[in-house]
């Protein structure tokens, strides 16, 4: 056994209904006296009742998906203006993305507050988007310094949403097993992180306002995040950035229909990490373990449904060919990759 694993320097506090406690505390531990809070329109009620009582000097609302470069612009422009010494991101990784963003070019450190299973909050992975290209990259000044989980706050999110961002946690899971610096570490967080999402998700589905579900998801979801900010972006991630910025797709729904796909076609090249995904999956494979969860959770199933375009499967699957990771475990050839955007696109069954 031989690897380099890196572990990255954060503080996670976990309690449900404690999330203002929590918050309060960090903020306290940086000692912060001018803080911005990043949070969506549809955040704000939550985003205003964890913060209430911080030094909140400015309450920012521009929050879009996939991160546009003029928006990251104005967040930048808002936290200089207000003498920023900190930020509050509460919401999914749309927000957390845009507090990255400004972490980015300012070096301000960021507490996250997340109502999602997104997972962007455990990594040191930024993305921007400019011109229909979504451009990725890693940074130590991204990564927040602390995250205050509490799963009440994703009671609000509607099941269909929990559900797409619940598998897209998975695919950080799955990714994880085979990216270019996956060890036997994240291999482990990744296989706990997808047992907890399977047992915690339909629970979700079934009843939305319990929280043992809620809990066992948000736990899986930030397995999953770590053993991705490990491990590195793998073929789906790659796939699904391009997907993403080239057709504005949505992040978590696409994730949700990319998945199967990329996994019926890995998983042949590495068959003991397969069969560890197919026990947390409580399934004889990875393959059926995946496809009996996405039923009970009745997942979105094709690309063509999120508003994706037949005719931009041949130009994305030429970007992906480009961006696609050293060492996957079959080789990414163009031929290959269309094939796979075309069942994606249909929502045909991988398998």
């Amino acid at each position: 056994m031989r690897f380099v694993h890196d572990t990255l320097p954060q503080r996670v506090r976990f309690a449900s209904d404690g999330a203002a406690e929590g918050l309060a505390a960090e903020v306290a531990a940086l000692g912060a006296r001018r803080v911005m809070v990043i949070a969506g329109t549809s955040e704000q009620e939550p985003a205003a009742r964890v913060t209430a009582g911080l030094p909140v000097v400015h309450r920012h609302d521009d929050v879009v998906m996939h991160v546009p470069l003029e928006v990251a612009q104005r967040a930048r422009a808002a936290a200089a203006e207000r003498d920023v010494d900190a930020l509050v991101s509460v919401g999914g990784g749309s927000t957390t993305g845009l507090a990255k963003a400004v972490a980015l070019t300012t070096g301000l450190p960021i507490i996250a507050v997340p109502t999602t299973y997104a997972g962007s909050e455990a990594t040191a992975v930024w993305g921007l988007t400019d011109n229909s290209v979504k451009t990725t990259g890693t940074d130590p000044k991204v990564l927040p310094r602390a995250i205050v989980y509490d799963a009440a706050l994703t009671l609000s999110l509607p099941v269909e949403l929990s559900v797409a961002s619940g598998l897209n946690a998975l695919a950080h899971c799955v990714d994880s097993l085979w990216a270019p610096r996956a060890d036997p570490i994240n291999q482990a967080l990744a296989v706990e992180g997808a047992r907890a999402l399977r047992a915690g998700l339909p629970l979700v589905a079934a009843a939305p306002a319990g929280m043992d579900g809620r809990e066992q998801a948000l736990y899986g979801a930030y397995l999953s995040a770590s053993a991705f900010a490990s491990a590195g972006s793998g073929l789906h991630h790659k796939i699904c950035h391009v997907l993403g910025g080239m057709f504005n797709l949505p992040h978590a729904q696409t994730h949700a229909v990319v998945l199967p796909h990329v996994l019926a076609f890995n998983a042949p090249g590495v068959p003991e990490v397969e069969r560890r995904l197919a026990v947390a999956l409580d399934a004889p494979t990875a393959d059926e373990g995946l496809a009996r969860l996405r039923e009970r959770l009745n997942a979105p199933h094709s690309l063509r449904e999120l508003g994706m375009p037949s005719d931009g499967i041949a130009e994305a699957a030429k970007a992906v060919v480009a961006a696609a990771p050293a060492g996957n475990p079959r080789p990414v050839t163009l031929d290959a990759i269309t094939e796979l955007l075309r069942t994606a696109w249909e929502g045909t069954d991988p398998r």
